[in-house]
């Protein structure tokens, strides 16, 4: 459906439970993707970081010169975020010495002053306000932080505090059925809802990598990084073909 001056469309699909299960693929990706390069080619967290970097620049640039909505454009532009945030996440969990616990508090600190200063300048944190270069800008840096936060989260959750794979999948899959109950049966802010649910498919997704290609023998499936991650593509690029998505409506 065109735009117009009355209804404009937003730069992002509208979000429905097709949004939410690409979503959770493409942060399951991130984590398999991330790993293929920082892990199984020895690249390292900080090169890859620098490569996914690069990545994600282009495809938010990519985003923000789009006249439209365009779905195979926004979804390459997540996965490049949920890549970079997941060697990022590494990285600063594990090279600069930080730990889980004190990257999530530190990632946690960035994603809420970037919905602050997003809220304090454009005055809407929605999603269906993105429709303009700046508020396209604040939303893929929101986006990054909590891509980032998610992976140390489900990293802390899985790792330093035992929960292994299944137990993650099960907390961040129950705090997801909390937010969607909540999104049906109260009237709890539409817009503080998707952002929670948005972070919380990010860990749920690293659980989820992490269990596909980590060995039978710590509790995963032992499929290749690479296989994992073009399973995920495949799924993810059958959705897009698929299923048609639609841009966001401005909310008045």
């Amino acid at each position: 459906m065109p735009s117009s001056p009355d209804h404009p469309l937003s730069k992002v699909p509208e979000v429905t439970l097709l949004f939410w299960l690409i979503k959770i693929a493409a942060t399951t990706l991130g984590e398999t993707g991330g790993d293929a390069l920082s892990m199984s080619m020895n690249l390292g967290y900080l090169v890859s970081t620098g490569i996914f970097a690069v990545f994600f620049v282009a495809a938010v640039g990519a985003q923000i010169a789009a006249k439209r909505f365009h779905p195979l454009l926004y979804w390459v532009t997540i996965i490049a975020s949920t890549t970079v945030g997941t060697t990022l996440a590494d990285f600063a969990d594990r090279s600069l010495g930080i730990g889980y616990a004190g990257g999530s508090a530190l990632l946690l600190a960035l994603l809420a002053a970037s919905l602050f200063f997003w809220h304090r300048t454009l005055g809407s944190i929605s999603v269906q306000s993105v429709s303009s270069p700046p508020a396209e800008m604040f939303y893929w840096v929101t986006i990054m932080f909590s891509q980032t936060l998610g992976t140390a989260l489900g990293d802390w959750t899985a790792d330093t505090q035992g929960m292994g794979y299944g137990g993650g999948i099960v907390i961040f899959g129950g705090l997801l059925a909390l937010v969607a109950a909540a999104y049906f049966w109260t009237r709890i802010s539409r817009t503080l809802l998707f952002w929670l649910a948005f972070v919380l498919t990010r860990p749920l997704g690293a659980v989820l990598g992490d269990l596909l290609d980590k060995p039978v023998a710590n509790g995963g499936f032992a499929f290749s990084r690479y296989t994992a991650t073009l399973l995920l593509l495949a799924f993810i690029a059958l959705c897009i073909a698929v299923f048609p998505q639609r841009a966001a409506r401005q909310a008045h």
